[in-house]
């Protein structure tokens, strides 16, 4: 009888060895992954260029520098990304608009989508009106960063496709919380349909979308037209860490 206890003790703590943890896919053979660094400091490997902004690296930092004649342009990751934690460090002249794009693709072809025109209504709605798209235009979930006196940096926003999710007047954070010609910090999760956006520790984003469950990561250099003002203005981001 002794025996036969010590047999089922061993077995359960085998049992118990073998098991996978908590933070394990199964069949998957790898644990939760850990936190990736997106950007290694010094070169521009692991990204791809869309739309020819000018890109590089300068003091361990990536640097998007405003061109005339230029669309919007995005510096996105090599490898598409689905649920995941994203912390990044942007800083941005004052006289230029940028994001962070997250989920984000490609139209294969010309596509004709809807959009949403104007401000938000007092019920929440918008008008909506349809847009046509170019082939290989970029476009995805797109977290804003504007340091105009509109201060919608940190709102959710969709390049390319239906505009603002949520109305960035009602979501965007408390005056002071974005540091104007200094480095800020976003922590954006996305997990399923539901997205979390923190500007400097202060949530600006909590919207659910089921539209997009995978695509590339990108930083934005927005196109400035014929503006000679923000020629040479530059946007610049570093410390991109992406835990899946």
């Amino acid at each position: 009888m002794k025996f036969l206890k010590h047999l089922l003790v061993l077995f359960f703590s085998l049992l118990v060895a073998c098991s996978p943890p908590a933070n394990v896919e199964l069949g998957s053979g790898n644990a939760a992954a850990e936190a990736v660094e997106l950007f290694d400091g010094e070169s521009l490997n692991g990204w791809q260029n869309f739309g020819g902004g000018n890109f590089y690296v300068e003091d361990g930092t990536i640097v998007g520098e405003a061109a005339p004649g230029l669309p919007n342009s995005f510096l996105a990751t090599d490898k598409m990304y689905g649920d995941f934690e994203l912390e990044v460090e942007f800083k941005v002249d004052p006289l230029l608009n940028s994001g962070i794009q997250i989920r984000s693709n490609t139209y294969p072809e010309e596509t004709k989508t809807m959009r949403w025109g104007g401000k938000f209504k007092e019920d929440g709605s918008k008008d909506i009106i349809e847009k046509l798209w170019e082939k290989d235009r970029f476009w995805g979930y797109q977290i804003e960063i504007d340091p105009s006196e509109r201060a919608w940096s940190g709102t959710l926003y969709e390049e390319g496709g239906r505009g603002f999710l949520h109305s960035p007047d009602d979501a965007k954070a408390p005056e002071g919380s974005f540091k104007s010609g200094d480095w800020n910090h976003f922590k954006i999760i996305a997990r399923g349909d539901h997205f979390q956006v923190w500007l400097n520790g202060v949530q600006t984003a909590d919207v659910k979308d089921d539209l997009t469950a995978s695509g590339y990561v990108a930083l934005q250099l927005h196109g400035i037209g014929k503006n000679k003002q923000k020629i040479g203005k530059k946007v610049a981001w570093r410390n991109i860490t992406l835990k899946q």
